[in-house]
């Protein structure tokens, strides 16, 4: 890395989560120490900030550091060259990017710096001006959604080595084929590593997809679900129909204005007509039931914030007394690291039920040993990183990984979707879109297997 990072003034370090990504770079700024007038900046969520800070203490102490954050943060460049790393946030350096500008950096580092894919956002421009002299964005998900995420993460690394976005976009369409010859031209700017081939010394990791019929009377109600939605909104009524499918297929009990799935919060209304117990909460449960019987500790990752209530009240009836606890995004990042902690150091069985927006990055959760998918997502990368959240190094058992679906819904679509996404993701890091087909196809297959 640092031959090359010599060579390039940039890499890209897209090593598989649980790989040890910080410590690399705590690593390189030890072999090319920031002084105070070129300091390094390393960029990331709110809630890594403490992490980042914890680790360069304990591994490389004589590092001084200052985080620019909050409102008696510096207002001045020369503010900045207080110390030889400085740890800020995106949305701070977005806001102070006038200050930021006015220091040479000796070190870019961007943390999840799938918060950059997007070349058209102003995150991506403000900092991509930056004066620096090398840069690496970190992601253990360089492609999302398709191959221009990977053109805008190795262009802010080494501009202009894939050529301007107008002229990659009309070589490298989102096809295998481009993802095969795109990953033969990054291969010695890209690190990836996946856990698999490096991490012999982790446990396996077991992957167990449940598929659930949604049974008669949840089906026919499904069914008018989208019906209904497509006959209220003409226009846009595909892209709002799966957003309610989705809601419906996470509870009946669960409402949402729009339909808009990316909503975390939203209400829940207890319909006389449907139990509390659909079968994916009774499959849950039973995971639940045998798990903390033996005294584990479970991971349920939900989009939908009113999920965890409605698993809380069918647990309590059911299993015996363990630690329950929740984060999402009205969690402050500062009480997100306390609650893990809690949950972990607790004796006994618990469960922690967390948005993966929130909770799917960042956070070490090695206590746990079994994981729940209740509710799936369009993009594999984000249910990759929840995973990884207890299987990674310092994980010592085995850890079980269950995605719940109903057939023939728009789970179904999203499963393979998410599958079709992961291996043309592989391939160009060595995605692509079809939502249009997706939604079509989620309006056509209905349950019971017709279409």
């Amino acid at each position: 890395m640092n031959r090359t990072i010599s060579h390039t003034g940039g890499i890209l370090l897209a090593d598989e989560m649980g790989l040890g990504k910080t410590i690399q770079i705590i690593a390189l700024l030890m072999l090319q120490k920031p002084s105070k007038q070129h300091p390094a900046l390393i960029i990331c969520p709110t809630s890594l900030i403490a992490n980042w800070r914890s680790e360069i203490f304990r591994f490389a102490p004589t590092l001084s550091i200052l985080i620019h954050r909050g409102p008696k943060r510096a207002g001045v460049s020369s503010g900045l060259k207080r110390a030889q790393v400085v740890l800020s946030t995106y949305d701070t350096v977005v806001n102070d990017v006038s200050i930021f500008e006015g220091v040479e950096w000796s070190w870019l580092i961007c943390d999840e710096a799938q918060a950059l894919k997007n070349p058209d956002s102003g995150r991506r421009k403000s900092i991509a001006k930056l004066p620096r002299q090398r840069t690496i964005p970190m992601t253990g998900t360089p492609i999302e959604t398709s191959l221009l995420d990977l053109w805008s993460l190795v262009d802010l690394a080494i501009p202009g080595l894939l050529r301007d976005r107008d002229a990659f976009e009309k070589e490298f369409p989102n096809t295998e084929e481009s993802a095969r010859e795109l990953a033969g031209l990054t291969d010695p700017i890209v690190l990836r590593r996946e856990v698999k081939d490096v991490a012999s010394d982790l446990p396996d990791r077991i992957d167990i997809d449940i598929p659930i019929e949604l049974g008669a009377r949840l089906a026919a109600l499904y069914d008018a679900v989208l019906d209904d939605t497509l006959a209220k909104y003409p226009t846009a009524g595909a892209l709002v129909a799966t957003g309610q499918l989705q809601l419906f297929c996470a509870h009946p009990w669960l409402q949402g204005e729009g339909g808009n799935a990316d909503d975390e919060e939203t209400t829940l209304v207890r319909l006389p007509e449907v139990d509390l117990w659909t079968p994916k909460i009774e499959r849950t449960i039973a995971i639940l039931k045998d798990a903390f019987a033996a005294g584990k500790k479970v991971l349920i990752f939900a989009i939908f914030n009113r999920c965890g209530e409605i698993i809380r009240e069918a647990a309590d009836r059911q299993v015996p007394s363990a630690y329950w606890g929740a984060i999402n995004g009205s969690t402050p990042p500062s009480e997100r690291q306390k609650i893990v902690d809690e949950f972990s150091e607790y004796e006994g069985p618990g469960c922690l039920v967390m948005n993966p927006k929130a909770a799917g990055a960042g956070l070490n959760i090695t206590a746990a040993t079994i994981v729940i998918h209740y509710t799936l997502s369009w993009n594999p990368a984000l249910e990759k990183q929840a995973s990884a959240r207890a299987h990674r190094r310092g994980q010592k058992e085995p850890v079980y990984v269950y995605r719940l679906f109903y057939e023939d819904t728009v789970e179904r679509v999203m499963l393979d979707r998410s599958e079709w996404r992961t291996a043309i993701g592989n391939e160009a890091v060595p995605v692509s879109t079809r939502d249009e087909e997706d939604l079509k196809k989620a309006l056509l297959i209905r349950p019971g297997g017709t279409e």
